[in-house]
């Protein structure tokens, strides 16, 4: 079973490397420093639902999801990946909660961690990571709090079935593939 989610994890991993839409990589980056919260959520969080991220979710998991419209409410960009047509059905929820500033984001990524239980670390995503309790997994990077939740996930899916908490992690690592900037 640990080879089998080593191996989602890889594919993950290669899926990841696609997101950036082909393009060849620059040696001169035009990073920008951290934005705060603003109006509308940021460009970063629009593509956790994009089309792009959806396609390389599709890829890593084997199978392909609907996904809901999604929400702008609180500083909060999410949308739900259900798969309603697949054995077995499930789906899992992606979120962004924009912050804005370090403080404040370390403060909602800590207050995640308590109420929803921090069982181990996971310090190749972002620059902190945890799995929660139920298998979920929460990212912060610059003033972003990324959160999947695997609730709604049965014990084992994907092609190859792989277990739900892992499928979180590799969710989470497909994301992460994607983001770049703030």
């Amino acid at each position: 079973m640990r080879a089998r989610s080593l191996g989602v994890l890889l594919v993950a991993g290669l899926a990841a490397a696609g997101c950036s839409g082909g393009s060849t990589a620059s040696t001169t980056s035009t990073t920008r420093a951290p934005q705060p919260a603003g109006r509308v959520p940021s460009p970063i969080s629009v593509q956790v639902c994009a089309h792009e991220a959806q396609k390389e979710m599709a890829n890593a998991l084997g199978q392909t999801a609907t996904v809901s419209t999604p929400t702008w409410v609180g500083h909060r960009y999410s949308c739900i990946y259900a798969y309603p047509n697949d054995t077995p059905t499930g789906s899992f929820a992606v979120s962004v909660q924009e912050l804005s500033s370090r403080s404040e984001t370390t403060a909602y990524f800590d207050g995640l961690a308590a109420s929803m239980g921090r069982v181990r670390a996971l310090g190749t995503l972002g620059e902190e990571a945890f799995q929660t309790t139920d298998g979920s997994v929460v990212v912060r990077k610059d003033w972003k709090v990324l959160l999947v939740d695997n609730a709604g996930l049965p014990a084992q899916f994907g092609i190859p079935p792989t277990s739900a908490s892992a499928v979180a992690v590799t969710v989470a690592d497909v994301i992460l593939g994607c983001w770049a900037g703030d």
